[in-house]
């Protein structure tokens, strides 16, 4: 069980979406470890409010309705043999696009290389990682991607054969961003996560995720477990969106902390986000920690290489900044490293944004999308806030 009232700074200014039996999907604020329902026909959505002016001083003066204490929404969430019409907390985003950077870490960076080299094959990491290190070692970590020292780097390894595609976005000037889900897909905290039934080679990708507006204003953050299939990118990335976009391959999670006076990108940037994975039946346990101050791309340099005159949001995004987890750690046979287990428990936190818990299963076998914008507006229009 995560930590009580899903491990949020009491100081923090959140914004999040959860389900109301009965009624449906509705926009929530946290006053004194209660939550409240801002929803209104002025901000009938989570990205409709994001365009606010200033969103602190808008969720300082709505009134909004008392729901329940925060410790009884994190309960409700949290029971599994409660159905899905129940009082539940729901990934802080709907209208938005979902969007992800890959590749954005050196030591990640490393491990995409050894997983195109091993084709999606498992039993040959362990041997292609040993080869890669000897040529590469930590000497990727401290560049800054585009730069003249990057395109040394890059002359070198093209001299070697070891040049590859995920090297080019993680040293190159332009970054990987691809489309993680589609709007109103991603699951939140509690729910099931799922991984597409070919895949036997995977892992979870703890990363931060921050919420922009239609302007590229990066509004705030929270967290996100871009579930990751190594056999199929590894096999060909053009295989990319079967590999990352499969029925609740997308968590995010728990609320949106919004960026004001205390709290701001600069925090973002020196927050360290934990990882735990727990197996269910054979004892597995796995801890590591991601340092955001090793990224080797700056997030507003992200945002801005994925909103602008050359594309546009008009409802906004959610966008992964990526994940330096690439596990290695043996969980079967040797030489094999990680992957997933149904069951598998995965659990990503930081005291800056909270706590993101989901349990593995097959997409196949969690609880179908089946509420998407035309299902939203049917229902905003019924509640009169269209």
């Amino acid at each position: 069980m995560p930590p009580l009232e899903f491990g949020l700074d009491p100081n923090g200014l959140y914004l999040g979406r959860l389900w109301r039996p009965g009624i449906g999907p509705c926009l929530v604020t946290l006053r004194d470890k209660e939550v409240w329902d801002i929803t209104s026909p002025a901000a009938a959505t989570l990205s409709a409010l994001l365009e606010a002016d200033d969103i602190a001083a808008y969720l300082d003066g709505v009134k909004g309705t008392r729901v329940c204490t925060l410790a009884e929404l994190e309960y409700s969430t949290y029971n599994q043999d409660a159905p899905q019409d129940r009082l539940r907390l729901l990934p802080p985003c709907d209208l938005q696009a979902v969007k992800a950077a890959g590749v954005t870490f050196a030591r990640s960076m490393i491990e995409r290389v050894i997983e195109e080299r091993a084709a999606g094959d498992a039993t040959r990491a362990s041997e292609i990682r040993t080869q890669v290190a000897g040529l590469i070692g930590g000497s990727l970590q401290d560049i800054t991607p585009g730069s003249e020292a990057a395109a040394r780097v890059k002359a070198l390894l093209e001299a070697e054969n070891l040049w590859s595609q995920y090297l080019e976005v993680g040293i190159g000037p332009d970054a990987e961003v691809f489309t993680k889900a589609q709007p109103l897909s991603a699951v939140g905290t509690g729910a099931e996560i799922g991984l597409h039934p070919d895949s036997g080679w995977n892992n979870p990708e703890p990363e931060i995720v921050l919420a922009v507006s239609s302007t590229g204003t990066i509004c705030g953050a929270t967290l996100g477990n871009d579930v990751n299939l190594r056999d199929v990118e590894g096999r060909s990335a053009l295989l990319l969106g079967k590999a990352k976009d499969n029925n609740a391959s997308a968590a995010i999670g728990p609320f949106i902390r919004i960026f004001d006076q205390d709290f701001g990108l600069a925090d973002i940037k020196q927050a360290e986000i934990l990882l735990q994975i727990k197996g269910a039946e054979d004892g597995f346990s796995l801890e590591e920690s991601c340092a955001m101050r090793e990224i080797s791309r700056q997030p507003e340099s992200i945002v801005a290489q994925t909103l602008g005159p050359h594309h546009q949001y008009p409802d906004g995004m959610m966008l992964y900044l990526g994940s330096m987890f690439a596990p290695i750690q043996d969980r079967d046979e040797p030489g094999q490293g990680f992957t997933h287990k149904l069951g598998d428990q995965v659990t990503i936190s930081t005291p800056l944004l909270g706590t993101l818990s989901n349990r593995i299963n097959l997409s196949n076998e969690c609880p179908a999308w089946s509420f998407g914008m035309g299902a939203l507006m049917k229902n905003l229009a019924k509640r009169q806030l269209l």
